[in-house]
């Protein structure tokens, strides 16, 4: 298996995937390549890039920087990462072939700048937060990585038959009248249902890869290892078997609802004879979605907090940590002045 770091051609540079104009940029000469240029590119580097894996260490993967000869740690899920001596951007190239080639992945669009932006803008709006979770040493760990998900398309055939029922009332002199009138009730059609998105981790950080969802799929590009340059990128471990069945529930229900809906309306009470849903063409496809994190774990308590950002529009979730100095200093500046009030006119009545 290959560690790869792709070079600029024109200065022997690092090469890394710049979100903001789609394309491969330099960080020495500042040279720009295309999706095509990128790909000749990386056909020479596999081609010259020898397999330098070393062994696994553990739960461990260690591989040799093809920069610098140092050895890199990665779990058995990591795909590209960084050379912690030297700091470049490796791409683990075996850890995307075989059954593992992703069909597709939707790069980066929001560059690291904006990233940081968007968390100042999300904590300018939080209080009560330890320091330490936005520290300029806390802020500077802000990641980009590539999450690994699997994405499920298929063709739904329903059809559902009911008994429908109306009903009228007027008075007619003395005399409450109530009409009933009965209908019979036939429904079906078929749909499309594409991309139902499952997260391919099974890992602590799948919290961070399902709080940043959805994604705009049509946006999605083939799958280039070029993409990967410059962030960290994750493997999947959970294969489509360990969704299927609740994925095709979950689509059978929907069209079940859809159809329910449809034959419910204009009717006073609807009782279902029968119903039939078959759910044809199944496919999956395995890609990889770009996400901005950020974690901190909390020395007394050891629990983790995280932030997290969709690399491609930006939405944000996370868990934050509470000060609870900030809040007992909150409680003794509002709370005591009041009760210290309300002791004095108690006192005076």
């Amino acid at each position: 298996m290959a560690a790869v770091i792709f070079k600029c051609p024109n200065c022997g540079g690092d090469l890394q995937f710049e979100p903001g104009k789609q394309t491969f940029r330099c960080e020495y000469c500042l040279s720009e390549f295309s999706q095509g240029q990128m790909e000749n590119l990386t056909e020479n580097v596999e081609e010259k890039e020898p397999d330098r894996t070393t062994g696994d260490v553990g739960e461990a993967v260690v591989y040799s920087c093809p920069g610098c000869g140092a050895e890199i740690a990665t779990t058995k899920t990591t795909a590209a990462t960084f050379c912690y001596y030297c700091h470049n951007p490796v791409v683990l190239s075996g850890r995307m072939q075989g059954q593992y080639h992703p069909d597709g992945v939707l790069p980066f669009a929001v560059g690291r700048e904006r990233a940081l932006e968007i968390f100042s803008q999300w904590m300018g709006r939080k209080k009560y937060i330890p320091k330490e979770f936005y520290s300029q040493e806390q802020i500077e760990k802000l990641t980009g990585v590539y999450f690994p998900y699997w994405l499920y398309s298929c063709q739904v055939e329903g059809k559902m038959e009911a008994e429908g029922r109306k009903f009228s009332r007027w008075t007619e002199g003395n005399m409450r009248v109530t009409r009933m009138e009965e209908y019979v009730i036939s429904r079906d059609g078929s749909m499309k249902i594409a991309n139902v998105t499952r997260n391919g981790l099974s890992k602590a950080d799948r919290k961070l890869a399902e709080g940043v969802m959805p994604f705009e799929m049509e946006k999605m590009k083939p799958f280039h290892i070029g993409y990967l340059s410059g962030f960290l990128a994750e493997n999947r471990d959970l294969e489509q078997q360990y969704f299927a069945d609740e994925v095709e529930k979950e689509v059978r229900d929907f069209a079940e609802a859809s159809l329910r809906s449809n034959i419910g309306a204009g009717y006073d009470s609807v009782k279902i004879n029968s119903k039939e849903v078959q759910v044809l063409d199944p496919e999956w496809k395995y890609v990889l979605m770009p996400a901005w994190t950020l974690t901190y774990r909390d020395r007394k308590t050891d629990k983790i907090y995280y932030f997290a950002c969709n690399g491609q529009t930006g939405k944000v979730c996370g868990e934050l940590p509470v000060d609870k100095g900030k809040l007992t200093w909150l409680f003794i500046s509002v709370f005591v002045p009041i009760f210290a009030v309300l002791l004095t006119v108690s006192f005076m009545l």
